[in-house]
């Protein structure tokens, strides 16, 4: 057996008819790959007890520590407690410690404990009870006789994450001292599709220890620096200082940023104030800059003006206009980012206009045509687009460009 591998094994129904995902198989790889562990292998598996034991089985003889998830509540569908003292051939029993500590739960929080909950604490009979602090159902800690360490929790998330960092994680890094946390440099490019980023890398000159990453996070390119060791952090700083000077008009943020909030960070700080009138992308824009603290700074109104006659009302577009050249045309999208402009006479002043799908389409337009307008006070600047993918794509890409117009625009004027 490989020394130190770790597994994750979730279980539940659910997971694997796609009605949830398992966001805990991502919450435990991410913790363990900051600090340096690997994650070897994952499993899902449904709730039935000769499943659950089978995974339990072949885990035991390939890694030598188990993380499981799932399965624990007071209900008749939870069996992995069961399938846990089967794999590992002891009775099944009511452990004392485990009973108290879901009577205290109770007790704390005035609730009346209900019978089905005193099941949650039959655990093996070897089961050392793991406190749950946000939760009725103690996690529960075993070894196999090979030394295999198994850990299991709740398959509530929030619930399993408290426990993994309370009761699981160090038990980790007091049986593994010496492994060298990873560090990672991210940056989130957009505006390059994935291999053309990958021919701009400077492969042979990056530093020795220095991996090479991609992911996706739509519309984003998710580009990863990882190293480890004493060095990690002056051969990251290298590699950083190449990438950015080959991809760096792309890098739309790095790292726990986000674009729209280092958007809201360039508009306030170079005091331009912004209106928006959105249609195809129905207020997405508005609401990922409002996210961000201190958006009043900056943002002096947004409408979703999806019908004519809402930018004819709010925005002057003409009736004519519309007539003549449809909502979704460049024409209209000029007029919406002008006419809002002129009423509220913000520095900065951006239009949406166009065809999400699944229907609306024309040979001539489209799913996917988008216009994007900005006013300012150097004139008014529009721009049509083709993008692909489903209605929530293109209406993400739609905002994600709107963003990138506004990202870009700060700058010029901030270099001025």
């Amino acid at each position: 057996m490989p020394p130190f591998d770790i597994a994750i094994l979730t279980t539940g129904d659910e997971l694997l008819s796609g009605e949830i995902s398992d966001s805990n198989t991502r919450t435990v790889a991410e913790i363990l790959s900051t600090y340096g562990y690997r994650l070897r292998c994952s499993l899902s598996v449904p709730d039935q007890e000769k499943e659950i034991v089978a995974a339990l089985q072949y885990l035991m003889s390939h890694v030598q520590f188990i993380i499981v998830t799932g399965g624990l509540g007071s209900t008749g569908d939870d069996r992995t407690a069961r399938a846990a003292a089967r794999a590992l051939g002891q009775p099944l029993v009511v452990n004392d410690v485990a009973l108290e500590l879901i009577r205290e739960w109770f007790a704390q929080r005035n609730f009346s404990m209900e019978p089905n909950n005193e099941r949650q604490a039959l655990l093996p009979q070897l089961a050392q009870p793991l406190k749950n602090p946000l939760g009725t159902a103690p996690g529960f800690r075993l070894q196999h006789r090979n030394g295999c360490e198994l850990f299991f929790l709740p398959g509530v998330p929030a619930e399993m994450q408290a426990m993994f960092k309370q009761s699981v994680f160090p038990v980790l890094q007091q049986k593994m001292p010496n492994v060298s946390p990873r560090q990672q440099r991210t940056f989130k490019l957009f505006g390059l599709s994935e291999p053309k980023i990958d021919q701009l890398i400077p492969y042979q000159q990056l530093p020795a220890g220095v991996d090479v990453a991609f992911a996706l996070d739509f519309p984003l390119v998710l580009l990863k620096l990882k190293a480890t060791g004493k060095d990690a952090a002056s051969s990251l700083d290298q590699a950083e200082a190449l990438v950015l000077n080959k991809l760096g008009d792309y890098v739309i943020a790095k790292n726990g940023e986000t674009p729209e909030g280092n958007v809201s960070k360039l508009l306030s700080n170079a005091g331009l104030t912004l209106s928006l009138a959105e249609s195809c992308t129905g207020g997405l824009l508005s609401a990922m800059l409002t996210s961000q603290p201190g958006a009043s700074a900056f943002l002096e109104r947004a409408g979703v003006t999806y019908a004519d006659s809402a930018k004819q009302d709010w925005l002057n577009v003409p009736a004519l206009l519309l007539q003549q050249h449809g909502a979704v045309s460049e024409n209209c999208a000029r007029a919406m980012a002008s006419g809002l402009r002129q009423n509220t006479r913000t520095d900065l002043s951006l239009a949406i206009t166009g065809i999400a799908g699944p229907g609306g389409g024309t040979a001539e337009k489209p799913v996917g045509t988008v216009f994007i307008s900005l006013a300012s006070a150097s004139g008014v600047h529009v721009k049509r687009y083709t993008f692909s993918g489903d209605r929530n794509q293109i209406q993400r890409m739609s905002a994600t460009m709107a963003l990138e117009w506004l990202r870009r625009f700060t700058l010029q004027q901030m270099e001025k």
